[in-house]
């Protein structure tokens, strides 16, 4: 076998916030072959990102970084290297494909300012942007960010990489804003390139389905060490590691029951710093026993596969009880429901592109005579590739946009509530989460001791403790924090809520999570849901009905199994095609 294009070695990273010191990444070592490609999976907060910047020596130096052991990548050590060293590694041994290609690309520069900018090599920026198969290069060369597609954009951002030949690409969840064909596509390009270049690959993800068909080997990470390390298919079907089993088990398909909650991992306790004298997943394993609460498991070879796992009882993971089955939920919605939202042949242009001479812009036609209906109880889930007019249904549904034509009537004529997909925006950072979810209480004149109380009861109707009405949005977890804005929006109950891809950046067991309390929560309020998505298994599983929306077209609205079963589009069908799936499951 030739020489591994990157070896780690031992990586210890500690980095501080707020004057205090923590170590994130412990004692990580694995090494990547020239056209292998490795994912590592893991929940937030794993520490994925920490080794991705970690490879590149782009650990930022307001966390005052301190590393220990070792990151080779062609030969080049990292650890310790000076900085003008380390860009000339970023230059042409190191590339990344980040998650947000917007905050990626320079605003000011078109596609080809920046890819002639980034490489010292003489190379075709035509050519590299036709191999990853956008159409009209020329075109896409001499365009400016903003007028691309987020799918455009991340293939320029591929090609960008992969022309300066690097020896190590990372990618980090290049494909969790993009909707399941351009995804699926994204996915296709990276294989192909990868091995054709002979390019090792970092594939950072939080969604096991992505990467089942696509990389060699797999790494699971868990609060900064390595819980579980083996070729791909081996993992996902015997895992070794109870962690890595219980995120098989969270992870949702087409073929996942719809009529119960989804299964999750263990509440999580005691995450934060990593001690050296506990396993770190103690506190959520069901295989706990004495000598985890006393004693590091090091990384060892198992005989369930030919990998590694780091648990003193891996043997016994194949036998963990499956979990009681969840009751079922309630029946949705009858028919004799009152209708809380209806939209009645619904239109609406925006004015796009170059100002004429005469300084205008011509429309462009986003929503085209869109009619559907959703009752008390029930939830639509409202799917399509991005740029289908899906978010503008919602800001219509939300009263942020006027329609140009047609009709839109809510129950009472009341407001919505809105749950939006980064909850970490949502939130204001300076007041505390008992004040922002107070706010509306407030406004209703209802006093402070009734308000704290209130916010206490939306609190434990969203599994959060009281004991964070005092914190800070930066205090919480991203869970928690998506968990704080639903519960603001139900302090007071809507008879309408509006789901804005509320899932869309989150780790497997996190969305089983919120879907299973989204799903709760409308059951038991009695609210009408529009949850709007591009991962056709969620909508699904939350949903009663999928409106399926192509170029501001309802082109279908049926039963969630119905439509999945038998799609009445080719459209439809190659949604349903594109959605990654685990090829296999864990024995039993």
């Amino acid at each position: 076998m030739s020489e591994p294009a990157l070896i780690v070695k031992d990586l210890t990273v500690e980095l501080s916030r707020n004057g205090r010191a923590s170590r994130v990444l412990e004692h990580v070592s694995f090494d990547i072959a020239p056209g292998e490609i490795v994912a590592l999976v893991g929940e937030s907060g794993s520490g994925k990102s920490t080794i991705g910047l970690a490879l590149q020596g782009l650990l930022p130096d307001e966390s005052q970084p301190k590393l220990a052991g070792s990151i080779r990548v062609a030969g080049l050590e990292m650890v310790g290297a000076r900085k003008s060293l380390l860009r000339a590694a970023r230059r042409s041994k190191v590339r990344a494909v980040p998650q947000d290609p917007i905050a990626a690309l320079n605003p000011t520069m078109t596609i080809r300012q920046q890819m002639a900018e980034s490489t010292d090599a003489d190379v075709s920026i035509i050519d590299w942007l036709g191999r990853t198969d956008l159409a009209d290069p020329e075109r896409i060369a001499d365009s400016y960010p903003h007028r691309l597609s987020g799918g455009q954009r991340q293939r320029a951002l591929i090609a960008m990489a992969m022309m300066a030949r690097p020896k190590l690409l990372i990618a980090d969840e290049p494909t969790t804003a993009l909707d399941v064909v351009t995804q699926a596509q994204i996915l296709s390009l990276l294989r192909n390139l990868t091995r054709e270049q002979q390019t090792a690959t970092l594939f950072i993800t939080h969604d096991l389905g992505v990467v089942a068909s696509l990389a060699d080997r797999i790494i699971v990470l868990y609060a900064g060490r390595i819980a579980e390390i083996g070729h791909m298919k081996d993992v996902l079907e015997r895992p070794a590691h109870p962690y890595s089993a219980g995120l098989l088990a969270a992870r949702f398909d087409l073929e996942s029951d719809r009529l119960r909650p989804l299964p999750t991992l263990p509440a999580e306790r005691g995450k934060g710093e990593i001690h050296d004298d506990a396993c770190a997943y103690s506190q959520r394993c069901p295989l706990v026993r004495a000598d985890c609460a006393v004693k590091r498991p090091p990384l060892r070879p198992t005989s369930i596969h030919n990998g590694a796992v780091a648990c003193f009882h891996a043997e016994q993971t194949r036998s963990i009880a499956r979990r009681a089955v969840a009751a079922a939920w309630p029946a949705r919605a009858n028919a004799e429901s009152a209708v809380a939202l209806r939209f009645s042949g619904v239109s609406k242009s925006f004015a796009m592109g170059i100002r004429s001479l005469w300084g205008q812009r011509r429309p462009r036609a986003v929503l085209r005579d869109v009619s559907f209906s959703i009752r008390l109880g029930e939830c639509v889930a409202l799917v399509g590739e991005s740029g289908a007019g899906k978010s503008t249904i919602l800001r219509i549904a939300a009263g942020l946009v006027t329609p140009d034509s047609g009709e839109v009537s809510r129950i009472d004529d009341t407001r919505p509530q809105v749950v939006f997909q980064d909850a970490g925006s949502a939130l204001t950072p300076w007041l505390s989460i008992g004040e922002q979810i107070g706010e509306r209480l407030r406004l209703l004149g209802i006093g402070s001791r009734e308000r704290r109380k209130r916010v206490g009861e939306a609190l434990d109707l969203v599994g959060l403790s009281s004991m964070l009405v005092d914190a800070l949005p930066v205090e919480l977890s991203g869970g928690q924090r998506q968990r704080a804005v639903i519960a603001r929006a139900i302090v007071v109950p809507p008879r309408l809520l509006l789901c804005d891809e509320p899932t869309s950046a989150m780790d497997v067991s996190l969305t089983a999570a919120t879907l299973n309390l989204l799903g709760d929560l409308r059951r038991r309020l009695g609210m009408a849901m529009l949850f709007v998505t591009h991962d056709l298994a969620a909508a699904r599983l939350i949903a009663d009905r999928i409106a399926v929306l192509r170029d501001g077209q309802l082109i279908e609205d049926d039963d969630s199994d119905r439509l999945i079963a038998i799609p009445r589009t080719a459209y439809t069908g190659s949604l349903i095609a594109a959605i990654p799936r685990l090829h296999t499951r864990p024995a039993q």
